[in-house]
């Protein structure tokens, strides 16, 4: 077997000659190997052989509006480092911005929702908190932390019932 092997090769680069450091096929013994024949040129197609192309979906919203968030994992992360930068750091409004920058950047991705949720709260926004809360509920229903944050909500939401009732 290993003597088939060797002519193989042997007959394949008889065959084969290089111009320039490109491989070309000789057709022709007698061919010139500086000027490789040509491919014949296909015949123009008829208007009934053409296939129409496919249609683009106008209805995706990230490419239909500009305004629109792409989808950006790397980013989303990036967004939650810098989020918690913020609250560590006591700047509660920015932690928020890049929050919301990162569930726009992962919509589906449940972490920045809860980060979101704790930034809301300390800010003194307890109903937006007990929404981004539920968003990352709905999102991570089995979450380590689920009970403690359904416990987070429903305070939430007396704390928000007192006030308006202490307003009237």
């Amino acid at each position: 077997m290993r003597g088939g092997r060797r002519a193989f090769v042997v007959l394949a680069a008889a065959w084969m000659v290089t111009v320039g450091g490109v491989g070309v096929f000789a057709q022709d013994p007698g061919q010139d190997p500086a000027t490789p024949e040509k491919p014949a040129a296909a015949p123009p197609a008829t208007p009934s052989e053409k296939k129409p192309l496919p249609k683009k979906n106008k209805d995706n919203a990230t490419e239909s509006a500009d305004d629109q968030p792409k989808w950006d994992p790397l980013r989303a992360e990036k967004d939650i480092e810098v989020g918690q930068y913020y609250m560590r750091k006591g700047d509660v409004d920015a932690a928020i911005d890049r929050f919301q920058d990162a569930t726009d950047a992962k919509p589906g991705y449940a972490l920045p929702f809860k980060y979101l949720g704790e930034a809301q709260e300390k800010k003194g926004l307890k109903k937006p908190a007990a929404k981004s809360y539920q968003r990352y509920l709905d999102l991570y229903p089995k979450a380590e932390d689920a009970e403690r944050i359904r416990k987070r909500i429903e305070k939430l939401y007396k704390e928000a019932e007192k006030e308006k009732k202490d307003i009237r």
